[in-house]
């Protein structure tokens, strides 16, 4: 069939079902807490307002965006426009202008306030509080990103940033921006300090995080902390450990190929003894185990023939429910690799240090209102990814009409999925946040 090229002046968007993330915002209040926050001010009448720059920046991550070019996405979406209710959409410049606005001083005080409206309105406490840090690759020369720990690209600068997300929400707590060259454990104590303030002071039933965190300092912390009541974390493999490990007899199998143990361990700067939680896995049965050999004693070849994994915690469970509990925590790794692939974690970057933050904060906030949308309106069984939520929920064609005083969204869609949309859309109505 030959075709013949015709166009219309019909202003149509390939996005319309992003309209249901916009009721849901709409439901929760968030231009009334936007309005509240101390957002940097724009300086020409000409400029676009701080709460359009948020809205259109997260519309443009959900759509796809994953560098600031990339928000050209929406642009020229008169659909989108007319349904936020902008005047005029910005072009990407804007957003780098705006986040370069921020400083160390208004991230603390915007995202501590907007992480404690949002945070207040989930009816939880005792939550799983899981901490872990990931490398940024950095290809410019922009603030703080230094020459570090970079398994994939060393030698090349990165930001080192740590996030704390929630197990049972399955949202982050907590984002900061970190220099390349930081330690894995730099600062966690003002880390988690904040991360309560964010929570409101909820308290933390597990803490979990791998060997980075492993030291006196975190622990002693953890103990101290009345928001914290308990906690695991992956103990570093030093030769006093090796030894223990090695040196240990009553060992209990609990699987095929599994035998758990555990001891008392007191390191050599420590106060006092904590307990150890020893796991080790035959290679031979289990080819694929986690854990590593102890090198210690590599000539003496029956401990090559098992994976070792050891554990510090304040738990009083059977040590294989404390290391099926950590086991858990390898959820939030595929978080940090939901936000890199599908929400440009890695991508959104600036040259000013604290306006890198900002953006990524921003970038953690659309990711939490994706997952809470999974929640309180998908309400599947099988979590779906961003990516699948694009070309499935979000990726139809639509366009507006005025009937009336009305406007009203006509969308593209095939009949046996209308009533399926239509069943999104008044959820939207009707849902209770607190119900997370």
């Amino acid at each position: 069939m030959d075709l013949q090229l015709s166009f219309t002046d019909k202003e149509v968007s390939p996005w319309s079902g992003i309209m249901l993330l916009k009721k849901m915002l709409d439901r929760m209040g968030f231009d009334e807490q936007l309005d509240k926050l101390p957002l940097p001010t724009q300086g020409s009448n000409r400029g676009y307002s701080a709460n359009q720059l948020i809205k259109q920046f997260m519309t443009s991550i959900w759509c796809g965006a994953n560098r600031f070019e990339h928000c050209e996405i929406t642009r020229h979406d008169k659909v989108i426009q007319q349904c936020w209710g902008f005047k005029q959409m910005a072009g990407n410049k804007a957003f780098g202008r705006f986040f370069s606005k921020h400083t160390l001083a208004t991230n603390h005080q915007i995202f501590t306030s907007f992480y404690q409206w949002f945070y207040g309105q989930l009816s939880f406490d005792n939550y799983t509080l899981d901490v872990d840090s990931s490398i940024l690759t950095r290809y410019g020369h922009q603030q703080g990103s230094k020459k570090g720990y970079n398994p994939k690209k060393p030698g090349r600068n990165s930001h080192h940033p740590l996030i704390a997300f929630i197990e049972e929400t399955k949202m982050v707590a907590n984002f900061w921006l970190r220099s390349g060259d930081a330690f894995t454990g730099n600062n966690f104590q003002s880390f988690l300090a904040n991360t309560i303030e964010k929570l409101n002071g909820k308290k933390v039933g597990l803490f979990r995080a791998d060997s980075g965190f492993y030291s006196k300092e975190v622990f002693d912390y953890l103990e101290q902390n009345q928001h914290v009541s308990n906690y695991i974390i992956a103990a570093r493999q030093y030769k006093p450990i090796q030894q223990k490990l090695a040196g240990h007899i009553n060992w209990m199998r609990v699987g095929q190929g599994i035998e758990v143990a555990e001891t008392s361990y007191q390191g050599p700067l420590w106060d006092k003894e904590r307990r150890l939680i020893m796991v080790r896995q035959e290679v031979s049965e289990r080819p694929k185990a986690t854990g590593k050999t102890l090198r210690l004693f590599e000539e003496e070849g029956i401990y090559n023939n098992y994976r070792y994994s050891c554990f510090i915690t304040n738990l009083s469970l059977p040590p294989l429910q404390v290391w099926q509990l950590y086991k858990l925590r390898a959820n939030c790794e595929n978080r940090i690799k939901e936000l890199k692939y599908d929400f440009g974690f890695d991508s959104f970057n600036l040259k000013s240090f604290d306006a890198t933050e900002a953006a990524l904060n921003w970038v953690m906030i659309a990711y939490n209102m994706v997952s809470l949308f999974r929640q309180v309106v998908l309400n599947t069984k099988v979590e779906q990814r961003m990516k699948t939520l694009r070309y499935q929920v979000f990726a139809i064609g639509g366009y507006i009409v005025k009937n009336g005083n009305q406007k009203h969204l006509k969308l593209s869609l095939a009949m046996k999925r209308r009533e399926w949309f239509t069943g999104l859309w008044n959820c939207n109505k009707t849902f209770e946040i607190n119900s997370t």
